[in-house]
């Protein structure tokens, strides 16, 4: 009876280590779970500042910024099969902002096009605190509906298509 209680909770316990098999929305774990800032030694001995959460935010946002300040419309642009897309910031989601490893971050940000459409861009970062850049855009949503999901393999995250 024991034994059999036991091999029960042994499996039950690795069933729930596992975590789920299914796709996920954004990328995980969630970046504020790491520190604001810390430094660590390198191999060389000279420190190094981890990103936080704080330094994608703003990184992103300067990004936008930057863009919006270039542009005629003063609209941030994206390409989205073949269409240009002039948007507006409308949230950087501070709660999706995730560290990819590797030196890769993830942020989730809404933005709203000329004609009222809401768009869900996935932005993906590079660089060190201060010094952030976007390494790659894509339309993550279109009014709510997600045209490619996250799963995670082997420590990867990848775009998985919807079902």
């Amino acid at each position: 009876m024991i034994t059999r209680l036991i091999s029960a909770l042994s499996i039950a316990l690795f069933l729930t280590r596992a975590g789920p098999l299914s796709a996920a929305e954004h990328p995980q774990p969630h970046f504020q779970q790491l520190p604001q800032i810390t430094t660590r030694p390198t191999q060389s001995g000279i420190q190094t500042k981890e990103v936080s959460a704080t330094d994608i935010s703003s990184g992103i946002k300067r990004h936008i910024a930057s863009d919006r300040k270039k542009s005629s419309d003063k609209k941030f642009h994206v390409n989205y099969r073949g269409k240009d897309l002039a948007l507006d910031l409308i949230k950087v989601h501070d709660d999706r902002l995730s560290s990819l490893g590797g030196g890769k971050y993830f942020a989730c940000v809404d933005m709203k096009g000329t004609g009222g459409t809401i768009y869900d861009i996935d932005f993906f970062m590079a660089g060190q605190p201060g010094s952030m850049s976007v390494t790659e855009t894509s339309v993550h949503k279109i009014n709510g509906k997600p045209l490619y999901n996250w799963k995670e393999e082997d420590g990867v995250w990848k775009r998985v298509r919807v079902s």
